[in-house]
């Protein structure tokens, strides 16, 4: 595997339109590894790139603390067989302040948009310029990050970049849990308590429960629920009586941690 830290070695050791390619923020685990190897279905060449996104922490939140074990991610994605590993500094990313933004839109207003103002302005931001840098045939993003999925695909699709964008299934640990990098950041208690979302959001899907029902048994366990809504899959808007195609999200605090997770229906 080749490690690339600048944008020219990156570019002359990676034609365009060559790899499929696997963003990430790296403390990689085996939702990462599915990626890798969804991208794998679409190329014969694979890079990865590791990147803690300042941009898309608010100001209070974990950028400073974000995990980050680049000598054992390394070793995950040599036994991927990934050929490329592209790992900038953030003064690689960015020489100077950035000024210019991509604004999500109102897609990244709703749901996280609201409790994290700006947040999909910073993640559309740096997937722009990582595409611009690697320039893949393909990119692949997970669903465990929903909205975020729907936000990369408008942003390929509006600006008409030169890439297919893939998604790959949440991975979820053996109790439902999906796995997530800030799982580590649970205590024990907290670690049994954790996969309580995902089992409300299949009540919800299944129509057992309604959101605000779902959003109640959260705060029952303890929780501090931001959102737990019904929206449409294609455009995350709500949907009308007697839709199908929906996807129920959450986030929801547990002690210090917010987890998301959504489910399908």
């Amino acid at each position: 595997m080749q490690v690339l830290r600048d944008i020219a070695a990156l570019r002359r050791a990676v034609p365009a339109g060559t790899v499929a390619f696997v963003p990430t923020m790296g403390n990689l685990h085996a939702g990462h590894g599915s990626l890798i190897r969804i991208a794998r279905q679409h190329g014969a060449r694979v890079a990865v790139s590791i990147f803690v996104n300042r941009l898309q922490f608010l100001p209070g939140e974990d950028f400073e603390r974000y995990p980050r074990t680049f000598e054992r991610d390394c070793a995950l994605l040599e036994s991927e067989g990934v050929e490329f590993l592209f790992a900038p500094d953030e003064k690689v990313l960015y020489p100077e302040p950035q000024t210019l933004v991509v604004k999500a839109g109102v897609l990244g207003e709703e749901l996280e948009g609201r409790f994290r103002p700006g947040f999909f302005d910073g993640v559309a931001t740096v997937v722009l310029k990582l595409l611009n840098c690697v320039q893949p045939r393909v990119a692949v993003f997970g669903k465990k990050d929903y909205q975020q999925l729907a936000v990369v695909r408008a942003l390929a699709r509006q600006l008409d970049l030169p890439v297919a964008i893939e998604a790959g299934e949440t991975v979820r640990e053996p109790d439902g849990l999906a796995m997530s990098s800030r799982n580590s950041y649970l205590s024990r208690a907290e670690r049994a308590e954790a996969p309580r979302l995902y089992r409300v959001l299949r009540e919800v899907a299944a129509g057992r429960a309604s959101a605000a029902q779902a959003g109640e048994t959260l705060a029952g366990a303890g929780w501090k629920a931001d959102y737990v809504e019904v929206r449409r899959r294609g455009d995350l808007r709500a949907p009308q009586p007697g839709e199908t195609g929906l996807v129920v999200l959450a986030a929801a605090r547990l002690g210090q941690t917010r987890l998301i997770d959504n489910v399908e229906f």
